[in-house]
């Protein structure tokens, strides 16, 4: 493992620095105690990279993920999406970057359940107040690419768990954000499911040059990732580059 020098080493290498952490910390209180998870975490993401984080159970991988994604706030670092301080942002820039910039997979889908296929893929288009006729067209766009298409009539309680996480990378990826956060996408897979997820993403990153940060404990998912870091003692360690490419 190697230290946050030798990270921004590596991808000072790569071209276009999307999304940047900097000694980003966050804690908890638990009744008179505090749990301090991040202490002061360093990364960096490269776009059209697959990056997988990594790291026991409790460690904060899905805490760093939410603070990337704005969905929470750090007690102290930054965030910078290009330049611009993430948390800087207004309350509208903010919300737009958490409906444009950044699409979210989540280990528990979060579908609509009274909602077909086709209308979960459309909502963040419809959420930002595009008309339905584009949504609907590239919604059914992004249901041939993830091979749904003629489930698109379909509820998610009809859809079996590889097929509702499909669903969900492809509802992700409807506002063509610049980078897609996944929480343990395939946590909750067999390993038929799980490597049919897996093929999909890496072919959404050859076709659309899509930059992905996944939290996992997949073995085979983060050996093939291009980069893997290993989120310990409240630190970011750049363990290696890998060829997922």
């Amino acid at each position: 493992m190697v230290g946050f020098e030798r990270m921004k080493a590596v991808t000072a290498e790569k071209s276009g620095l999307i999304l940047s952490a900097a000694d980003v910390h966050k804690s908890f209180s638990m009744g008179r105690n505090v749990l301090r998870v991040l202490r002061g975490v360093d990364l960096e993401v490269v776009e059209g990279e697959i990056l997988a984080i990594v790291g026991a159970s409790g460690v904060g991988k899905s805490t760093l993920l939410h603070i990337l994604g704005a969905l929470d706030r750090p007690d102290a670092g930054r965030v910078r999406l290009d330049s611009a301080d993430v948390f800087e942002m207004d309350d509208e820039s903010l919300a737009r970057f958490r409906n444009r910039t950044v699409g979210f997979v989540f280990q528990f889908h979060h579908l609509l359940p009274e909602f077909t296929a086709l209308e979960n893929v459309m909502m963040p288009a419809l959420i930002a107040g595009e008309p339905a006729v584009r949504c609907r067209e590239r919604a059914r766009e992004l249901l041939r690419e993830v091979r749904l298409v003629e489930r698109e009539e379909h509820k998610p309680g009809e859809l079996s768990g590889g097929e509702q996480q499909r669903l969900a990378v492809a509802r992700a990826l409807l506002n063509e954000p610049r980078i897609v956060l996944a929480d343990e996408p395939s946590g909750n897979l067999d390993r038929v499911s799980g490597e049919e997820l897996h093929a999909r993403i890496w072919e959404f990153r050859k076709t659309r040059g899509q930059t992905f940060v996944i939290v996992t404990h997949n073995e085979r998912l983060a050996e093939a990732a291009d980069r893997v870091v290993k989120l310990e003692d409240g630190k970011a360690h750049q363990m290696g580059q890998k060829g997922g490419s």
